[in-house]
């Protein structure tokens, strides 16, 4: 009889092992948060987009008028100290403009008036400062559409690691939080994962800067840059 059950046992002697070494490799409890920081800087460039229209009989008489126009804003920019690299032709449009006329039996008649073009600058100013006298010369040598506006950052590297250290001190009080109220206790960090897209700048109202009386009023104000990471912890 003895010899019957001696397999049996061994068996089970190995089987017992199996199953808590199975135990030991379940991964330990984890928690799962995430955190948000944001830090401010003053903007250091002005990215201005201005728009010359001119209308003429003609395409090309209002093609003509239009480039006399426009070359005359970009000499001016370039007085102002804008560098080449910091002027851009965003667009050209000509299109033809129509007046019309209802007819006796309910239909209309198009008639071509005139033509329009429209050639679009963009302009980046790196000198804030002067953004409301370049607006003002622009104005008075022709610019008669656009007038877009948006204050950004050359290199915003520094503002960004400040929002992202705050991202991450908020992730870590939030955890602390959540172990405390479920009495438990927080390990290491398993994982931080920090977003892939480049943070945008958000417009905030601050303090004017200092313009001529004659210029164009401009409120630069501040950008905010906002980072968001998750992080992984252990549980103890």
């Amino acid at each position: 009889m003895t010899r019957h059950l001696l397999p049996v046992a061994l068996a089970a002697a190995i089987a017992f092992p199996a199953l808590a070494s199975a135990a030991d490799t379940q991964p330990p409890p984890r928690i799962v948060v995430s955190g948000e920081g944001e830090a401010t800087v003053a903007p250091d460039i002005a990215m201005l987009t201005l728009s010359v229209m001119r209308e003429a009989k003609t395409a090309r008489a209002a093609l003509d008028a239009n480039n006399d126009a426009m070359a005359a804003v970009i000499a001016a920019m370039k007085s102002a100290g804008i560098a080449d690299r910091d002027l851009q032709t965003a667009g050209i449009q000509i299109n033809p403009r129509y007046n019309y006329t209802n007819k006796a039996d309910g239909s209309q008649e198009a008639e071509l008036v005139a033509y329009q073009v429209t050639n679009t600058l963009s302009v980046r100013v790196r000198d804030v400062d002067k953004t409301g006298d370049i607006l003002d010369k622009a104005v008075s040598l022709g610019v008669n559409q656009g007038g877009g506006i948006a204050f950004t950052n050359d290199d915003p590297k520094a503002t960004i690691v400040e929002a992202r250290k705050k991202a991450v001190a908020d992730a870590i009080a939030k955890a602390k939080t959540l172990a405390e109220a479920a009495g438990v206790s927080l390990g290491r960090v398993i994982e931080i994962a920090d977003q892939n897209v480049a943070p945008v700048p958000m417009p905030m109202n601050a303090k004017a800067f200092d313009a001529a009386r004659s210029a164009v009023p401009v409120q630069a104000g501040e950008n905010s840059y906002s980072v968001q990471v998750t992080v992984t912890f252990e549980l103890k």
